[in-house]
């Protein structure tokens, strides 16, 4: 399952997608990767939460990103959720390459049993209607 996390610059995304990193890693069975655009939150994830730098990959479109992905989820048969942050930095979605990447995205996930979570900056009223039963919205009231 892939689930979009949006809502507006400093409401807390990023907060969000660490506490539950933090969280499924100390309740969870399987492991957690947590990919960003750089290593500024190496300190506030759990140790056990592997931490990557999309960076470092090169990636610069929704097809590479893609192949990242399902080199995570063949490296790794445990890995239980996959927690992506500020992608949107380096990669720009309009809304057919959105629909495009949630559509794979979704079938390899569902294929791997793992849960991909996405931050993206925006509204979920501005996500294509297909995504948005499959996104959290963050408010910034949220604990």
């Amino acid at each position: 399952m892939v689930i979009f996390v949006v809502g507006a610059k400093g409401v807390g995304k990023t907060r969000w997608l660490i506490n539950n990193a933090n969280k499924d890693m100390k309740e969870g069975n399987g492991n957690i990767a947590f990919v960003d655009v750089d290593d500024d939150h190496i300190f506030s994830l759990d140790y056990n939460v592997r931490l990557i730098n999309a960076m470092e990959y090169g990636i610069t479109d929704s097809d590479m990103f893609y192949g990242f992905i399902c080199g995570m989820l063949a490296m790794d048969y445990d890995l239980e959720k996959i927690y992506v942050d500020s992608i949107y930095k380096i990669l720009n979605f309009s809304t057919e390459s959105l629909v495009y990447l949630f559509e794979k995205l979704q079938a390899i996930s569902d294929q791997a049993n793992t849960k991909i979570y996405i931050n993206m900056e925006g509204a979920l009223d501005q996500l294509p209607e297909g995504i948005r039963e499959n996104a959290v919205e963050i408010t910034g009231d949220e604990e």
